[in-house]
């Protein structure tokens, strides 16, 4: 069953999953094996710091080293930490069809209100089977899709024209934005209701202020305000106030995102430093050394005493 997400104050009609949402991290013990209790305390203060929703089991999750039956444990402990106050999306992607249709029906029987469906990676399927492959998930649940579009990590573009058509089909309803194409996004803003979300946390106002509906965020999992404080002064039309609090937060998006290492190794090293849920990442990831890890905690302390 679909819950209600949190709603928000924009004049405009309320987002499928929100507009502020976390790529959260999964947290981990000391000796690797999942941390609920992390996982729900890491929930409930995001979600008190401003988000609107949750994509869990994401790459920023570290899904490629979840088993499916963690995947679903997450999303049930999730739940019981926020309830209803903001949404659960639970990333299921995979490059197989069929693995990512048990994993769809896996999360909606654990409580999620949307799946997060990457384009297959590795195999580089044409257009018309990334198409096939999308309807088919949205298929095989009741619940609404949000398509990820990561040409850079997966190998195959979700193409605008291809985006379209999906477009049509009643249980696709968003995109996860990140193939860095402004023009093909606008296109696709101009010819649908898609929401769009950008994955990529310098754009947060730029694709909002061409019709874009709002972020999901891996730097948020350490600064969820101060993202949020972004779409606020936007949507209030204070566009100045909303750039300069976009401006404001790139020192941590450059030292979390373009340090040479992925998200989920920063974004943990600095929950790490600040007492929050995170642990360490899995093989073949490593932990962030002790420079890495001060250096984040400096631009983050920078940003906050701001």
């Amino acid at each position: 069953m679909t819950r209600t997400p949190r709603t928000t104050t924009s004049a405009t009609p309320t987002p499928p999953f929100g507009r502020a949402l976390c790529a959260m991290v999964t947290p981990f013990t000391d000796a690797g094996a999942l941390d609920l209790d992390g996982a729900g305390l890491l929930a409930d203060r995001l979600v008190r710091g401003g988000c609107d929703g949750l994509v869990l089991s994401g790459t920023t999750g570290e899904s490629p080293t979840t088993t499916d039956a963690e995947k679903a444990v997450l999303v049930r402990a999730v739940r019981e930490a926020v309830g209803n106050r903001a949404s659960i999306l639970a990333g299921v992607g995979t490059a197989d069809t069929r693995h990512t249709v048990e994993l769809a029906r896996q999360a909606e029987k654990a409580g999620a209100d949307g799946l997060l469906v990457v384009t297959p990676y590795y195999s580089r399927p044409p257009q018309d089977a990334v198409e096939a492959h999308f309807r088919e998930i949205a298929d095989a649940t009741g619940l609404p899709l949000a398509l990820y579009d990561i040409p850079g990590r997966t190998g195959t573009r979700i193409e605008p024209d291809t985006l379209i058509r999906l477009a049509g089909h009643p249980r696709i309803m968003a995109v996860k934005d990140c193939a860095y194409d402004l023009l093909g996004t606008q296109k696709v803003l101009a010819r649908t209701e898609l929401a769009y979300y950008t994955g990529c946390d310098e754009y947060v106002l730029a694709l909002r202020a061409v019709g874009g509906t709002g972020y999901v965020s891996t730097v948020a999992n350490a600064a969820p305000g101060a993202f949020r404080a972004i779409l606020d002064a936007f949507d209030s039309g204070d566009t100045a106030e909303a750039a300069r609090r976009q401006r404001r937060v790139i020192p941590l998006v450059e030292a979390m995102m373009s340090a040479g290492l992925p998200g989920a190794v920063t974004a943990k090293a600095l929950l790490g430093r600040l007492g929050l849920p995170a642990g360490p990442v899995r093989a073949p990831l490593r932990s962030a050394g002790q420079e890495v890890t001060g250096g984040l905690l400096a631009v983050y302390e920078e940003l906050v005493a701001g």
